[in-house]
């Protein structure tokens, strides 16, 4: 069993569709969608890129999946509109975590954010402390993590914490769509694709602070930025 993992696509159906094209002639198993799948400027072209998929594939919740469908801010409102009763019950209902069998890796779990919370971060540099509690209970050893947009693999004693990073919004400080293929070991990948095009559909889309996209786009975050930021806060809606 090979896996590809893809996280925190956010609505970036171009560069989805780059990864996905990749992932086709990788001859993976199947594809594990780590949460966070439709929020953003492209939700209904990245929806129907999921559609299509003839490969299987699994899909885990994440804090913005959840999310869809509450009214509680001008963007949220306008990413509602922009999901019908189908797509909406769809992103709602992915499962908390999913969990595979992979070969040289053994048992997996997927989540979004941590085994206990879809909105903690957990980041290269996480205390092993931390890794502790929230691996409690967890017979799994080996956890793919999203939610903070950086790709690592990384063992904190018996534990390996592997971030595939995001394929829509990545904070690595360059630009290109991250994802990982597990089975039998673990292969950190980058895929480019026409982020100019990208920007303009963004542009267009009509989202709310499209210009803010745009920017996180073309000029992602720095790694190590956002990684000392979400250990500051360690939970992050």
């Amino acid at each position: 069993m090979r896996v590809a993992a893809l996280a925190d696509v956010h609505g970036n159906a171009p560069a989805l569709a780059a990864v996905l094209a990749e992932v086709e002639r990788e001859n993976v198993d199947l594809i594990v969608f780590c949460g966070d799948l439709t929020w953003g400027p492209l939700p209904n072209e990245t929806l129907a890129l999921v559609r299509a998929l003839e490969l299987p594939a699994r899909f885990v919740r994440g804090n913005a999946d959840r999310s869809v469908g509450v009214n509680d801010t001008e963007r949220a409102r306008w990413m509602a509109a922009h999901h019908d009763a189908d797509a909406t019950a769809f992103v709602n209902g992915f499962e908390p975590f999913v969990v595979v069998e992979l070969d040289g890796l053994g048992p997996t779990r997927f989540v979004h954010g941590s085994p206990r919370s879809d909105e903690e971060c957990v980041t290269p540099e996480t205390p092993a402390a931390r890794v502790a509690e929230f691996m409690a209970g967890v017979p799994e050893q080996v956890i793919v993590t999203a939610h903070v947009h950086v790709s690592y693999d990384r063992r904190v004693g018996d534990i390996r914490l592997v971030g595939p990073g995001s394929v829509g919004r990545p904070y690595e400080g360059a630009r290109g769509a991250r994802w990982a293929i597990l089975g039998p070991g673990v292969e950190l990948r980058r895929t480019d694709y026409d982020h100019d095009a990208a920007a303009e559909a963004y542009s267009v889309s009509g989202i709310p602070d499209a210009e803010g996209d745009v920017r996180m786009l073309l000029e992602p975050i720095a790694r190590a930025e956002i990684i000392a930021d979400a250990e500051e806060r360690v939970f992050a809606g």
